[in-house]
């Protein structure tokens, strides 16, 4: 088994994975004034939690869209494993063909799961990964990532929203139970999860005209489990692509 870690703007992801299953997926908050120790706290406990001890894992493997944080991350975990941890970034195989104007500007995240969908799906292919931003990433019929979009997150449009409008209170991230609200909680509720989820079909509509072709859609990251089963359009769930794409990545680069 691997320990998988995902630094996100809002969430850090930590798996432990293995070639035939993942053992556990669970979600910290992501905290850029925490110390190296308090980080090695809390995955050790994750561990705990899922009776997992140290000497079961083999190595691990980081990505980050979070440079300040990242080695602090890195240090913590390698005090719980006591072996080195390596880090997606430059020099790191993928295996994966960037067509992109700059190749070193494509975040580890959207490469980790770019490679995840390319092992696992069917080209060419939209991945839909939604947390504090929703991103788009496109690989074409030849397996090359060409490139994608970024939109505000579902979290993001719904925390602007009532903070901009005094008389509107925080809400949960949750489909009401009508398109139509019949009170203002209502309204917020569809206008954030049916707007989100109408934009996600709408993008898959436009990228394939672009393309030329039909795609296979997959989606992940922490929110997409509230929007994604409100989108017309056929979209695979997969909460572990990123777990997957590191696991992969880590096998292509391990010692």
């Amino acid at each position: 088994m691997i320990l998988t870690i995902d630094i996100g703007n809002t969430n850090i992801v930590v798996g432990g994975i293995d070639k035939d299953k993942t053992h556990f997926i669970e979600r910290i908050s992501t905290v850029r004034t925490k110390t190296e120790l308090e980080y090695a706290i809390d995955i050790k406990l994750l561990l705990d939690i899922y009776k997992i001890k140290a000497d079961q894992i083999e190595g691990g493997i980081i990505s980050s869209v979070v440079p300040q944080i990242t080695n602090i991350v890195k240090i913590a975990a390698e005090k719980i494993l006591k072996t080195e941890v390596m880090v997606l970034a430059a020099g790191v195989k993928t295996g994966l063909n960037i067509k992109i104007d700059n190749p070193a500007q494509l975040g580890a995240d959207l490469v980790a799961n770019a490679v995840a969908g390319i092992h696992n799906y069917p080209v060419p292919l939209i991945i839909i990964d939604m947390g504090t931003a929703t991103t788009l990433s496109v690989v074409d019929e030849k397996k090359q990532y060409i490139g994608g979009m970024i939109l505000p997150g579902p979290r993001i449009s719904l925390d602007a929203l009532t903070a901009r409008a005094s008389q509107l209170s925080g809400i949960s991230l949750e489909a009401p139970k009508h398109i139509v609200g019949k009170n203002t909680i209502e309204c917020m509720k569809s206008g954030i999860v049916y707007s989100n989820a109408a934009a996600m079909d709408g993008m898959i509509e436009r990228i394939e005209e672009e393309i030329g072709c039909k795609a296979t859609v997959v989606a992940t990251g922490g929110l997409a489990k509230s929007i994604i089963p409100h989108c017309k359009r056929e979209v695979i769930l997969d909460e572990e692509l990123m777990l997957k794409g590191l696991y992969i990545i880590y096998e292509k680069n391990k010692q």
